[in-house]
């Protein structure tokens, strides 16, 4: 399988007042297209860290990330944008809708913000919403759904852009049990689909459903076993 996104060498610190702190140390790591990834660790373990620097929302100390081919360690702010654009889909714990929006519009954000919102693209949102079970939702605003729904509405937003890669949160953080199913559910098809999933959780059920768990500690890799192959 081809090789999506690569951090080679990755290193992490912050500077918190006259303290150093060290999240990542070291950390190799190649993700394959249509790989479903589970992050594990404890907290500061650095998986968050290193979420965010495959999502281009935060920058190495050292280390190198390739994303689709391109060394994008470096990168000005407006490239990682442009990156991040093409690229890369996002699932928040928090959902990260706006309140004023309803289900279509908060789908449409991110082509809003590209300049890229016209007729055929609204249709794609709303051929989305219908995919992500919201299809009698359309004009709700996120105070009139479920949390269920919510992440539904941000899944379907992270899609709007055909990402190569979706990367999510502690996406059923804030869900009960029978609605973290669902949600599961349907990130397994998007990613029986075609999708590369690279997810963030603290919970060994949910990690479960992945094909494959990394498990961090203290800023390095512990252990990177293959569900699938386990098996």
């Amino acid at each position: 399988m081809a090789v999506v996104a690569q951090v080679i060498d990755l290193v992490k610190y912050y500077q918190m007042e006259e303290v150093v702190v060290p999240a990542l140390r070291g950390v190799n790591l190649s993700f394959e297209r249509g790989d479903f990834i589970a992050l594990m660790g404890p907290s500061g373990s650095g998986k968050s860290t290193l979420l965010n620097i495959l999502g281009c929302l935060d920058r190495p100390t050292s280390g190198r990330y390739i994303l689709a081919g391109r060394d994008v360690s470096q990168l000005s702010d407006d490239e990682l944008s442009e990156i991040r654009g093409r690229y890369l889909g996002f699932i928040f714990q928090s959902y990260n809708l706006i309140p004023q929006y309803t289900v279509v519009e908060n789908i449409e954000v991110p082509l809003l913000y590209q300049g890229r919102l016209d007729a055929q693209t609204r249709r794609r949102c709303i051929e989305l919403a219908h995919m992500v079970g919201l299809g009698d939702r359309l004009h709700h605003r996120p105070t009139q759904l479920s949390g269920g729904q919510q992440q539904r509405v941000a899944i379907a937003r992270a899609l709007v852009n055909d990402p190569e890669i979706i990367l999510a949160d502690e996406p059923t953080g804030n869900l009960d049990s029978k609605t973290s199913e669902e949600i599961m559910q349907l990130l397994c098809a998007l990613n029986e689909a075609g999708r590369t999933i690279i997810m963030v959780t603290h919970e060994n059920d949910i990690a479960a459903w992945a094909r494959r768990v990394v498990r961090l500690r203290d800023g390095r890799v512990e252990s990177d076993q293959r569900l699938d192959l386990a098996a």
